[in-house]
């Protein structure tokens, strides 16, 4: 087979990002810092998995990292307005074929620990299940297509204490339709299963898949199963219909999908296990189909496994700050894949292959860096090494 050879440079990656952010983002001259020179640094950073503050100390020609912080603290505008700009330069490099036709979208939410002393009082800050050692976390939200091979972020946000799950599911649709994606149906986390999502996308007419949380006595209760949890004893694949109530009496009903698997022959393990999805606005035939049309969601964990390749790290309390450098990292993501889709592809019989090996994730984000360092000198301590301090200012 002949080998591949790689049509990009380190420049032009760099033009493709500048252009995919500064557009949209619309960051400000500040007195001698240039929006060129803040643009390269954010990526410099992204690219190392360092903060700004140790950024600045690796780059000869900048000033220094109070006055770069300053002027981004300066030309950034509040979070309303930013998530507005971030969502309209996610939108500006998708693949033309994903407006063609309904798309199945996955909405899923990514926790950044937190463990501030305000955790409990800061507004900002979610609450959810232990992870990582703490029950605080900064959150966001995002939509996802993945569509023949193709893995884009469509729509983000940050999600406050405040914000419900429905609120969430309003937001990332409306976005998600601003951008000019037609939706086929929505496939969710578990953590959107709940009466208020359900009630909300039948009302909206939006079709989902979603697996089921259990409720109520579980199998081995002397008294026997109750509630969700019924589903979770059967032996045989079926489909059912059940009703779901909340602590204010709401109550929703959706189909159930039932999935059984033999264990047998897994070590350590031997019976069937069912998998159980809740649906709506969607008429599945078959529970292999059910159960790989919610397999295919899981792409947007890689998406967040990536972002955190390129995320900026900070222990800044400003919230818009803390979404730009998220936002960074899903817009260099989305460039990765549309680099691939539009200038690395190989066409093939009306559909194009992907040659992943042209240009992998780490490497245009090492050219990144390497076109910083070109532009502003590289400080000789720091030429093999790449070091994220103890205490990240900015």
């Amino acid at each position: 087979m002949r080998k591949s050879t790689n049509s990009l440079t380190p420049d032009q990656v760099y033009r493709y990002a500048v252009a995919c952010c500064q557009p949209h983002l619309k960051l400000r001259d500040i007195r001698n810092v240039t929006a060129s020179m803040l643009l390269t640094i954010l990526f410099a950073a992204a690219a190392r998995i360092s903060s700004i503050s140790d950024t600045c100390k690796r780059l000869r020609r900048v000033p220094d990292e109070e006055v770069i912080a300053a002027a981004l603290y300066e030309t950034l505008p509040g979070y309303s307005t930013l998530k507005r700009q971030v969502n309209a330069a996610l939108a500006g490099h998708l693949p033309k074929p994903l407006r063609k036709r309904p798309q199945i979208v996955a909405f899923d939410l990514t926790l950044l620990p937190y463990y501030g002393a305000d955790a409990k009082d800061n507004a900002q800050i979610y609450r959810s299940k232990a992870k990582r050692g703490t029950c605080s976390f900064y959150a966001y939200a995002s939509a996802y297509i993945v569509h023949k091979g193709q893995r884009s972020t469509v729509a983000l946000m940050a999600v406050t204490r405040k914000q419900t799950l429905e609120d969430v599911t309003k937001e990332l649709l409306r976005q998600v339709r601003k951008a000019g994606i037609h939706v086929r149906f929505l496939v969710l986390d578990r953590e959107f299963y709940s009466v208020a999502v359900i009630r909300y996308l039948q009302a909206a007419r939006t079709p989902f898949l979603m697996p089921v949380v259990g409720h109520g006595r579980k199998p081995d209760h002397p008294l026997g199963p109750s509630g969700s949890q019924v589903f979770k004893a059967m032996k045989r694949s079926g489909w059912f219909e059940y009703t779901l109530s909340d602590p204010r009496k709401r109550t929703a009903t959706v189909p159930i999908c039932v999935k059984c698997r033999n264990r047998r022959g897994e070590r350590g393990k031997k019976g069937r296990e069912p998998w159980i999805y809740a649906y709506w606005g969607i008429s599945p035939k078959r529970f292999d189909w059910v159960k790989d049309t919610y397999r295919s969601r899981f792409g947007i964990e890689t998406s967040y496994r990536q972002m955190n390749q390129c995320r900026i790290r900070t222990t800044t309390p400003r919230f818009a700050v803390r979404f730009l450098y998220v936002a960074i990292a899903m817009l260099l993501r989305n460039l990765w894949v549309w680099l691939h889709y539009a200038v690395l592809s190989s066409p093939h019989r009306g559909c194009r292959w992907y040659n992943l090996d042209r240009l992998p994730l780490r490497t245009m984000l090492l050219w990144l860096q390497e076109v910083a360092f070109a532009m502003y000198e590289l400080v000789e301590i720091a030429l093999c090494e790449r070091h994220v301090p103890e205490r990240i200012t900015c």
